[in-house]
């Protein structure tokens, strides 16, 4: 039995206690003991993470596998493989002979080969006079035989780690999505609240995590966008049971008014002024008054008219072009937050995030609704994400978005500049559109 004695590395490789734990294990394997190579090697793929190996030195394992000239790993048939460094590049499509010496090194650390060496160190095979093999030097593959049912505990263990990890990941996704949409009802509604503050903190949050987070930052993620937005319900609860115990006629007429079938969106509800209500906010900085909403009534025929008479909602007559999706995103990828799941694959799911963040910035449903006519619904969708990107550097975005309006009536505004310099912004952090 090729296992049944320690044997050391030849040269000038030195002797491990690693290695002699890797050998002693390998001469305790079951009379009967046998396994799938095949199937023991798609499990040793899965549990890949906790054995410390790589892909590369899967792919040389993979080789010496091939020289195995049976399907069962079993003792009786021998474990030893001895093929050559070059036959090995060839079985692994080119790999050079001293990465493949590398990672034979590292699967031997590994503990998932056991190493035969010959008196010279050459790895061959002494036959008798049947022709039968009498004694093999090379590589053993009998650590691979005695591990199988570590081998695939360890692989249960990946897998279920990673259906953990998936799970969190919608969860998260899930709670970002009604913590958006909930801020945006409340800011439709005119819910009385500090909702700037709760739109900070919940940025703060998703952007607090990494690129490529833990499982315990997931989970504390989480549990902290849980509580936003148990907190946010409990405002809103607040507001429903205070407009049920003074009556829903107000709540309703209001709700009416904002449904209308005709807009830019079909997530966009139009605005409409109503006598006596209260100035809109936008973003708590500029209000519009009544007497601008009575103007915006007023222009709206001529903002119908110029729609009608507008291919597809793109003012190409005005020298105003769309750009790219995916230089739009590259560009702002703070927008991405926002769309469906978290992500944005067309134009239809980048204007549904401008709907949102036109609600987070507090810009009128109005103002919106003409950069809509004047742009073109694409480009109003990408500026709406430029303005998204330097909120920091714009007081009120309501009003910043009706000066671009107007500029782009008179021919005096492009997008692509924006856009450049926004692209120049973000390079260096080196941001990922998704």
């Amino acid at each position: 039995m090729e296992t049944g004695s320690i044997t050391t590395p030849f040269g000038r490789r030195s002797m491990t206690l690693g290695m002699l734990a890797s050998q002693v294990a390998a001469g305790e394997i079951k009379p009967d003991q046998s396994v799938d190579k095949w199937k023991l090697f798609r499990t040793l793929c899965e549990a890949k993470p906790l054995l410390g190996i790589t892909d590369r030195a899967l792919a040389v394992l993979n080789a010496l596998l091939s020289f195995y000239p049976k399907n069962e790993l079993a003792q009786d048939n021998g474990l030893i493989v001895f093929p050559s460094n070059v036959q090995l590049s060839l079985r692994t499509h080119g790999m050079a002979e001293q990465t493949v010496r590398r990672h034979l090194a590292a699967l031997v650390d590994a503990g998932l080969l056991v190493r035969k060496d010959s008196p010279n160190g050459k790895r061959y095979v002494r036959r008798d006079r049947a022709g039968e093999i009498d004694e093999a030097f090379g590589f053993s593959l009998a650590p691979l035989l005695a591990r199988a049912e570590e081998i695939e505990q360890l692989a249960a263990a990946v897998m279920a780690e990673r259906l953990h990890v998936q799970r969190l990941r919608e969860r998260v996704t899930l709670c970002r999505r009604d913590i958006a949409k909930l801020i945006e009802a409340a800011v439709e509604e005119d819910v009385q609240d500090d909702w700037q503050a709760v739109y900070q903190l919940f940025r703060d949050l998703v952007e607090g995590l990494p690129r490529s987070p833990t499982t315990a930052q997931l989970e504390q993620l989480l549990d902290e966008l849980t509580a936003l937005r148990a907190d946010i319900l409990n405002r809103l609860e607040v507001r429903v049971k205070t407009t049920k115990e003074r009556g829903n006629a107000y709540y309703n007429e209001r709700h009416i008014q904002n449904s209308n079938p005709d807009s830019i969106s079909e997530l966009e509800p139009s605005f409409e002024s109503k006598q006596g209500a209260r100035p809109e906010q936008e973003n708590g900085r500029g209000g519009v008054t009544i007497d601008e909403k009575r103007q915006e009534a007023a222009d709206q025929p001529r903002q119908e008219e110029r729609q009608r008479g507008r291919s597809g909602g793109r003012d190409d007559a005005g020298g105003l072009k769309s750009f790219p999706l995916g230089l739009v995103l590259q560009a702002c990828p703070e927008i991405l937050a926002y769309g469906p799941d978290g992500v944005i694959r067309n134009w239809r799911d980048l204007m549904t995030a401008a709907v949102t963040v036109r609600s987070m910035l507090g810009v009128s449903p109005s103002a919106y609704e003409e950069a809509a006519s004047v742009m073109g619904a694409e480009n109003a969708a990408t500026v709406m994400a430029c303005i998204l990107e330097r909120g920091g550097h714009i007081n009120s975005a309501g009003g910043y978005l009706r000066d671009l309006t107007r500029r782009s009536e008179k021919g005096e505004f492009a997008i692509g500049p924006m856009l450049m310099a926004l692209l120049r912004a973000n390079a260096p952090a080196g941001r990922k559109a998704g």
